[in-house]
């Protein structure tokens, strides 16, 4: 590999606030559509009499129609960010400028109608998280990006995107803080009757929301203003019909990409983790204690996984990671059963919760390594720079998998598992039997656990890794030269 590869091209700050920008984002978007199923379920048409049964139903179909509109908006923007060429670069723009709309569509997701009409309240879930769904597409798959851009040199970007995806991570449990935290501070505020009386109406979330939609401003602003693109953009128009080509066409992308799909269902704990906290370990306040070991987990997951790429490939890390995932889920399950549902429960189940989070750091890292390395494939094979493409292929996949979770995730809760929704307005959660109990459980741990080995079976085919991988970066390294020349 040609001296060049030697050059470190980022500032320190820019690794930093190219995390604190990721951070920012994930403290909006990593709790969203969670914390929406249960707004939409628990919180925004209670006391309306409309048939719980078509609710609960519709809400897994909002979620299955706004992850197919996310899908269809991943190609769009990425075929918009590889023919974007502005001052600031062509992934900035999108990060910065639409950061704001995010933030304004996420309050208005939370602002449901005062209406009597079952139909009425139904499309309003349909349009409001679908427009939610698009507007974050335009800022969080462009941010996904900037790995790919941030520099030249694939051992330097793959440290700067590991300790982007530990910020992110974190940022991910940060809207668990935050929800706590305002809980804690209407509670002492409003006194203990009232704070139940509002968290019934689900305000505690209304008020988060606003928290977390001013933190994404601040935070991605920091990125915008000190992160460069380092990466010279090709000067080619690409076509819509060669934006397709490239996502279905490059096998390693296309294996990359599979992995959402083939584990779609390893993100289904999400939609029961509050449940999991309240009727398994007995609190809603525990819902951060119950996700902030899993989110520490991650964020040392990420770590970790910078490690073991020293030692493994990509491809063997991601596989190795894969199988421990679904190991760790599967002994958390067989604890919990062993125990049983009571307050002895809680400590094992928490210190397990953070061994489980380890797998996702791999997820979080090694696949937009992996991604970063298929925009070097295709560009020394077509000549084309396309990272809006490349990682609008993945999230294309990402978001139809996401589809698949949002919409099975509903079902396994509020059809499948029998979950019984409070019809009282001053009561937030109804008392549930132990055979919903039991299969809470299920949807948390052995679910989850066979899509996560399930994800790892395209990665067998991918083989951007070894001589193949290091030849084609001093290719790239020389043609680059050569033109500057």
């Amino acid at each position: 590999m040609s001296e060049n590869t030697k050059k470190k091209y980022m500032k320190k700050s820019e690794i930093i606030t190219f995390g604190i920008g990721l951070f920012g984002i994930a403290l909006l978007t990593g709790w969203m559509p969670d914390y929406t199923a249960t707004f939409f379920a628990d919180f925004a048409f209670k006391g309306k009499g409309f048939d719980p049964d078509v609710m609960s139903n519709m809400i897994s179909v909002v979620f299955l129609v706004a992850g197919i509109v996310g899908a269809v908006c991943e190609l769009v923007i990425g075929y918009l960010v590889d023919n974007t060429r502005t001052k600031f670069g062509k992934v900035k723009p999108w990060v910065g400028f639409g950061v704001i709309p995010l933030a304004l569509i996420s309050m208005f997701v939370f602002v449901s109608p005062d209406t009597d009409n079952q139909t009425v309240a139904i499309i309003w879930m349909f349009v409001i998280y679908s427009a939610y769904t698009m507007i974050c597409c335009a800022v969080e798959s462009p941010a996904n990006c900037f790995g790919a851009l941030c520099s030249p040199d694939p051992s330097e970007r793959s440290s700067a995107i590991s300790i982007a995806s530990f910020l992110r991570s974190v940022g991910q449990s940060g809207g668990m803080v935050v929800i706590l935290v305002v809980g804690l501070v209407m509670k002492a505020v409003m006194g203990q009757q009232q704070f139940k009386n509002a968290e019934g109406q689900g305000l505690d979330l209304v008020i988060s929301t606003g928290i977390c939609c001013l933190g994404i401003i601040l935070f991605t602003m920091i990125f915008f203003v000190n992160n460069k693109e380092r990466v010279p953009f090709t000067q080619e128009k690409v076509s819509l019909k060669d934006a397709v080509k490239v996502v279905f066409t490059n096998k390693n992308l296309l294996m990359v990409s599979l992995t959402k799909l083939t584990g779609f269902g390893r993100g289904v704990y999400g939609t029961v983790s509050l449940y999991i906290a309240i009727y398994l370990l007995g609190s809603k306040d525990l819902k951060l204690g119950l996700l902030l070991p899993m989110g520490i987990g991650t964020a040392v997951g990420t770590l970790l996984v910078n490690f073991v790429l020293k030692k493994f490939s990509t491809k063997q890390t991601f596989i190795l990671f894969s199988l421990y995932g679904a190991s760790s889920l599967a002994i958390l399950f067989l604890v919990s059963r062993g125990i049983g549902f009571n307050d002895g429960l809680i400590i094992p189940f928490l210190i397990l919760n953070f061994f489980c989070g380890l797998q996702h750091g791999n997820t979080n890292v090694t696949p937009n390594i992996m991604i970063a390395d298929c925009v070097d494939e295709i560009e020394y094979k077509t000549g084309k720079r396309q990272e809006g493409l490349a990682y609008a292929g993945y999230g294309l996949f990402s978001k139809i998998a996401s589809a698949f979770t949002k919409a099975l995730g509903p079902w396994l809760l509020y059809t499948w598992s029998g979950y019984l929704v409070s019809t009282d307005v001053n009561v937030a959660y109804a008392a549930q039997t132990d055979g919903t109990l039991n299969k809470l459980l299920m949807i948390y741990t052995i679910i989850p656990a066979v899509f996560v080995v399930l994800q790892a079976v395209p990665i067998f085919f991918y083989d951007m890794v070894g001589e193949k991988k290091d030849n084609i970066v001093k290719a790239l390294m020389e043609r680059r030269a050569a033109e500057t020349e």
